[in-house]
């Protein structure tokens, strides 16, 4: 215990002795707790073209989505291993009439998806 004036004490051992049962043996964090913070997990691998990069990208976020449910499937996005500041979005991620985000592939035709088996869709349908 750092602080052992005799106010700080004389508080403790009152709830100690009058009634509050056994002092805590752990206090109460100093720093307050930051929310947490987003990350990136850059994954490298090969592929002839972009076309088939994509794709490959995709695989990957989807499964590792199926993996471990805190993978954010709307931020993944792929680039060139040398071009970061390249990165194009993997998912669509439009946002629907009840704040769920699309889970179809950028630039999909068509409908907009919420996640999950039966998912709502919404948007022009099948006008490109």
């Amino acid at each position: 215990m750092r602080d052992n004036r005799p106010p700080h004490w004389r508080r403790w051992m009152a709830g100690a002795l009058c009634g509050g049962g056994d002092p805590p043996l752990i206090g109460p964090p100093r720093r307050v707790v930051r929310p947490d913070r987003f990350f990136t997990a850059h994954l490298g691998f090969t592929a002839p073209d972009l076309a088939t990069a994509r794709e490959t990208a995709v695989g990957y976020a989807e499964a590792l989505s199926v993996l471990r449910a805190e993978v954010a499937l709307g931020a993944s996005a792929v680039s060139p291993a040398e071009d970061w500041r390249r990165a194009e979005r993997l998912f669509c991620g439009a946002v629907g009439p009840d704040g769920e985000r699309c889970v179809d592939v950028a630039g999909h035709p068509g409908f907009h998806h919420a996640p999950g088996p039966g998912g709502l869709g919404w948007g022009d349908g099948d006008v490109v």
